[in-house]
């Protein structure tokens, strides 16, 4: 009774920051997850499972809306089934490259997605670019420069790198189009097109490359698919109990997290260009959240 007192006399702003630290540690375990699972499954099948746990999850929701078929009605579903073969891209290109590279530098480079959304959504949104948001674009791209340093640093120029930097940039497309069918859709709706179709679609290319999980495989795919639901979960969480310009700087943590497991599961520790260009890539987008939050507010 005592703790529940505490945790009610807390500010909304702290319970927040907690809450999204909490889902920084399950993001981050989940893609340590995905490494040890990379070693003998393809990122494709990891996807299908990751997709079909989701679903199998939404399934209870879905029923308590009016069923499945209640739930997709919808005047826009070319919208939906873009926005869900772009996200099942994503998601295979950030698999891929969580198998391929450090946890640290995935984790890093996955926080340029607020620095594509800005000339997207000038070009798609018609939003107004301020001076700010150039420079915080332009500072971040800097940063992911630096990561690559000189001679193409650390391994970060294959093929892993790009489905990262990939990754990153099509989830920015992804939420764009979640901002446009927000505006008309139930979030009932987007949720379930995207399970229903996700599912399908990342259930081919895991056919193709297909192999039995173990037991200990299996545990580790549910693992992986309950990470992801607790993690979104506790970020909504977070962002309901504070502001979010408050809240959100607090997802770096995450970076700390998956730096922590990658060296004491994998052996890996970022090099010197890493650090650079993940400092410059944060200070960036914490800036921009700054600038952003303040001009809500009308403070110049």
């Amino acid at each position: 009774m005592k703790a529940a007192e505490a945790w009610s006399a807390l500010p909304g702003n702290a319970r927040g920051a907690i809450w999204i630290i909490l889902a920084g540690l399950c993001f981050a375990c989940m893609g340590a997850t995905v490494k040890v699972l990379g070693a003998r499954l393809d990122p494709f099948q990891i996807a299908f499972f990751r997709c079909f746990l989701g679903l199998l999850f939404l399934l209870p929701f879905l029923l308590r809306s009016g069923g499945l078929l209640q739930a997709l009605r919808t005047r826009r579903p070319g919208r939906h089934i873009v926005r869900v073969v772009l996200g099942v891209i994503a998601m295979f290109c950030g698999f891929y490259a969580v198998t391929h590279m450090p946890l640290a530098d995935v984790t890093t480079l996955g926080f340029t997605q607020p620095l594509f959304m800005i000339p997207l959504a000038a070009l798609v949104l018609g939003e107004q670019m301020r001076r700010a948001r150039w420079l915080a674009t332009l500072a971040g791209f800097a940063g992911v420069l630096l990561m690559i340093g000189p001679g193409g640093g650390e391994g970060i120029y294959g093929l892993a790198a790009v489905a990262a930097r990939s990754g990153a940039f099509i989830a920015a497309c992804v939420k764009l189009l979640i901002k446009q069918l927000a505006v008309s859709e139930r979030p009932i709706t987007i949720l379930a097109y995207f399970g229903v179709v996700s599912t399908l679609l990342s259930a081919v290319p895991a056919l193709v490359v297909w192999r039995t999980p173990s037991l200990v495989e299996l545990v580790l795919l549910s693992l992986v698919g309950g990470l992801g639901v607790i993690a979104q979960a506790f970020t909504i969480r977070a962002l309901g109990s504070g502001e979010a310009s408050a809240v959100m700087p607090f997802d770096y943590v995450r970076l700390l997290f998956a730096t922590a497991f990658g060296f004491a599961l994998f052996g890996d520790l970022p090099g010197l260009w890493t650090l650079a260009g993940a400092a410059v890539i944060v200070a960036s987008t914490l800036f921009l959240a700054r600038v952003e939050m303040r001009a809500v507010r009308g403070v110049p």
